[in-house]
């Protein structure tokens, strides 16, 4: 499996206001999020076991995406803009979208992700 190379999308960065430390702060974390997935990949004894990993860089991008996502309503309750949460959230989607573009990656990051289904339905259809 070849390596990632992983990029901000220039909307999320010309949403952000001028004096925003927010792109150095994503510009880390992308590299962070890159070294890591292509670690995982080089790594890996195969690419079954690489999509593995890379799943749960995935999900764990979703899940921040969601958190970014709720703190939207409630920033705006209290007053606040929530720039800041909206363009941290795109950029975890972005992100997600990037890695399933990846060449064969997509298809088996959907392989990985159904296997894990069935698995834990195997296993909580054993506990009844």
């Amino acid at each position: 499996m070849d390596e990632v190379d992983l990029g901000i999308p220039r909307g999320i960065l010309d949403s952000l206001p001028e004096e925003s430390v927010t792109p150095q702060d994503m510009e880390r974390a992308l590299e962070g999020y890159e070294r890591r997935v292509n670690g995982l990949i080089a790594a890996a004894e195969d690419d079954a076991a690489a999509a593995s990993g890379v799943l749960d860089v995935v999900e764990h991008l979703e899940s921040r995406a969601e958190r970014y996502d709720e703190f939207v309503p409630e920033l705006r309750a209290w007053g606040q803009s929530p720039i800041h949460a909206i363009a941290w959230r795109n950029f975890c989607v972005a992100l997600v979208d990037q890695l399933y573009a990846h060449g064969d990656l997509g298809e088996r990051l959907d392989r990985e992700r159904n296997h894990r289904i069935v698995d834990d339905g195997i296993r909580m259809g054993r506990g009844k």
